[in-house]
């Protein structure tokens, strides 16, 4: 067999120096990204912590317990009544416990939307009534 390589030449080495420019580009790519993420988590950051928003919260479950606002897995409205006259109570002893402390549009806001709640809480509760005729379980919410 025959030597390709003459006699005492050293094997090429071959340094490639595009590699390194490569992940130069691949880290800035990254640092990119990452600083618009971090942009975009600035943005949607948490609205502060207040009593408007402790309502809105419960009024929102409420709602989506009544079947109002749809299951994000699903899609699909789901209906637990006792879970939404939970959220109903919630918001009923929070005005209760708060009376004479909130603010003029704290406390409006509080009993339109409870009123509000309520109101479909009953609708739901009506048309919910089982088919064999078959009266809905009684609440002890109390409208006004």
């Amino acid at each position: 067999m025959s030597e390709e390589t003459g006699a005492g030449e050293d094997p090429k080495i071959i340094v490639d120096d595009d590699w390194k420019s490569q992940v130069e580009k691949e880290k800035e790519e990254l640092k990119a990204s990452t600083d618009a993420f971090e942009g975009e988590a600035e943005e949607q950051a948490l609205p502060p912590a207040s009593f408007m928003v402790l309502m809105s919260t419960l009024a929102t479950q409420a709602m989506a317990a009544m079947g109002l606002i749809p299951d994000p897995m699903s899609g699909q409205p789901s209906v637990n009544l006792p879970m939404a006259k939970h959220f109903i109570d919630l918001l009923g002893m929070l005005q209760e416990k708060t009376q004479g402390n909130l603010t003029e549009e704290e406390a409006n806001h509080l009993r339109d939307g409870l009123h509000q709640l309520r109101m479909i809480f009953v609708s739901s509760q009506q048309s919910n009534t089982g088919s064999e005729g078959e009266a809905a379980p009684k609440s002890s919410i109390e409208l006004p």
